[in-house]
C-alpha cells in the first residue's frame, strides 16, 4: 500500500523506496502514468496458470466443491500511478472509483499529512469502457479530508447509486512516526464516514463526522481496537441491481483486544483477526446516520442471520486469528454466489497473501476457493468488479495493486502473476468448476 510521504520535496514509498527526487518527482510520476496507459492497452502475457491453493494448517474454511480454484489466463492490464481502486458500476454504465497516492491524468494526490501541517487529498475518477484491456480514465479530481489526530486518511467504501456517489474514508497512523522505516502505517484508525457527490465527483459534500467523532463511534480511544475497519460496499452489479433487499452492505475487518498471540501490525490497513458486516438503505439522509444501520449479530440456532441496530452487539461474520485483513465482496449472478476477497498484508511491508471465499448467502457459511500465497508477490486491495464478470460467471477480472515497497524493482519482489505492479492492475482469471 503506497503510503508516500513528503520529506522535503522528495516523495518516498513505504519501506524507504525513493520514488522521486527534488525537481524530478512529478516528471517521474508522469512517465510512470504514460507507461501504465500503454501497458493497459497493449501488454498481454501468454500462458495459463492455475494458482496453487496453499492455505495454512489452521484454515477454518472447508474447500469449495462448486468452485475448486482459479486459473489466470495471462491477460492483464495496468493503468495509472496510484492505488486504492474500488470501481462501482453506476446506472450510466460507467465505473467510478476512488484512488490516491500518485498521479492520474496529470492530477496528483497524497493521503498522508504531517500532524496539523498538511491536509491530505483523496482522488476520484470515472472509468469508461467494456474491455478491461482498453479502458479510459477520465473526470479525475481530488478533495481534501483532515486526518487529525491520525496521520493519514484514505479511501475505502465507494458506491454510486441512483446518481449519488458515496465515498468513504478511514484513518491510519504509524507506531514509530516514520512509515518509511520498519512497519508501514501499522495502526488502523476509524472509518470516519461518507462524503457524497450528486454530480459524479465534480463537487462534494463532506461527511458530518470527524476522526474523533466517527460514524460508528469506534475506537473507544485514539489508536484503540475497532471492528468495522476499512469497510467496502458489496458489489451488487450495475446500480446495485442484485442487492437482496435494496440495501447496501458493507464488509470491514477488525480485531478485538483479546488476541493471545498478536502479530506485528495486528490491526492495520491490511491486517486483522475478523470480518464484520453492516447494511443500510443508501440515501443522503441515511448514509451518515448510524441509527439507520443494521449490524450482523451472528446466526440464530437455525443458522439464520441476526441483525441489530446496536453496534455493541455486532459479531464477526468470519474469524481467523492473524489471517484477516482488507476485504471486499462481489455477487456473481450467473453462479448465484457471493465471492469474498480477503487480503492478509503480513507485517505491512512483507510479501502478502490473498484468498477467495464463496457462499450462496451474503453472511455465509463460507468455503475456500483458493488461498494464494505471496500473490503479487505483494498484492493488496483485491476486488472483483462486477462489470467484467462473463455471462456464464466463470471468467472475471481481479483488480488490485502490488509491490509498493519495490517500485524500482531493486528489492527482489517479483511481478507474480506477470503485470502485477503499483497502480490499478486488472488480471483475467477463470473460476474452475
Amino acid at each position: 500500500m503506497d503510503r508516500r510521504r513528503f520529506l522535503g520535496t522528495s516523495i518516498l514509498g513505504a519501506g524507504g523506496v525513493i520514488l522521486g527526487i527534488p525537481g524530478r518527482c512529478i516528471s517521474g510520476l508522469v512517465s510512470s502514468h504514460r507507461a501504465g496507459q500503454l501497458r493497459g492497452k497493449e501488454q498481454q502475457s501468454p500462458g495459463y496458470k492455475i494458482w496453487p491453493s496453499e492455505p495454512p494448517a489452521d484454515c477454518p474454511f472447508p474447500k469449495s466443491t462448486d468452485i475448486t480454484g482459479v486459473g489466470f489466463t495471462g491477460r492483464h492490464a495496468h493503468y495509472e500511478a496510484g492505488d486504492t481502486w474500488y470501481p462501482s458500476w453506476a446506472a450510466d454504465g460507467k465505473l467510478y472509483s476512488p484512488w490516491t497516492d500518485g498521479l492520474v491524468e496529470g492530477v496528483f494526490s497524497v493521503s498522508w499529512s504531517e500532524w496539523g501541517t498538511k491536509v491530505p487529498t483523496t482522488g476520484h475518477a470515472a472509468i469508461i469502457g467494456d474491455d478491461p484491456l482498453h479502458l479510459t480514465i477520465t473526470d479525475v479530481g481530488v478533495h481534501p479530508d483532515n486526518p487529525e489526530p491520525y496521520e493519514g486518511r484514505y479511501p475505502c467504501g465507494s458506491l454510486v447509486y441512483n446518481g449519488v456517489w458515496f465515498y468513504g474514508t478511514y484513518c491510519i497512523t504509524d507506531s514509530d512516526g516514520d512509515p518509511t522505516k520498519g512497519l508501514n502505517y501499522d495502526i488502523l484508525g476509524p472509518f470516519v464516514g461518507f462524503d457524497y457527490s450528486t454530480d459524479y465527483g465534480k463537487t462534494w459534500t463532506n461527511s458530518p463526522h470527524t476522526p474523533l467523532h466517527p460514524l460508528f463511534g469506534e475506537p473507544a480511544w485514539v489508536c484503540g481496537k475497532l471492528k468495522m475497519g476499512v469497510p467496502h460496499v458489496v458489489d451488487f452489479g450495475k446500480n446495485m441491481q442484485y442487492s437482496p433487499d435494496g440495501k447496501a452492505y458493507l464488509v470491514g475487518h477488525g480485531a478485538t483486544g483479546s488476541n493471545p498471540e498478536p502479530r506485528p501490525a495486528n490491526l492495520s490497513w491490511g491486517t486483522g483477526d475478523q470480518i464484520y458486516m453492516a447494511r443500510v438503505q443508501p440515501s443522503i439522509q441515511n448514509i451518515n446516520d448510524a441509527a439507520k444501520y443494521e449490524f450482523f449479530a451472528g446466526p440464530d440456532a437455525k443458522g439464520n442471520p441476526l441483525w441489530t441496530h446496536d453496534f455493541s452487539k455486532i459479531k464477526p461474520m468470519v474469524g481467523w486469528n492473524n489471517n484477516c485483513g482488507g476485504v471486499t465482496m462481489t455477487y456473481n449472478p450467473a453462479l448465484k454466489k457471493y465471492l469474498m476477497c480477503i487480503n492478509d498484508a503480513g507485517n505491512t511491508v512483507s510479501k502478502m497473501n490473498t484468498y477467495i471465499l464463496e457462499s450462496e448467502s451474503i453472511t455465509g457459511p463460507w468455503k475456500l476457493v483458493v488461498y494464494m500465497h505471496n500473490f503479487g508477490e505483494q498484492g493488496y486491495f483485491p476486488n472483483i468488479p462486477s462489470k467484467f464478470i462473463s455471462a456464464d460467471g466463470r471468467t472475471a477480472w481481479l483488480c488490485y495493486s502490488a509491490n509498493f515497497t519495490d517500485t524500482d524493482g531493486r528489492h527482489g519482489l517479483k511481478a507474480d502473476p506477470p503485470g502485477s505492479a503499483y497502480g490499478m492492475v486488472l488480471q483475467e482469471f477463470r473460476l474452475l468448476p
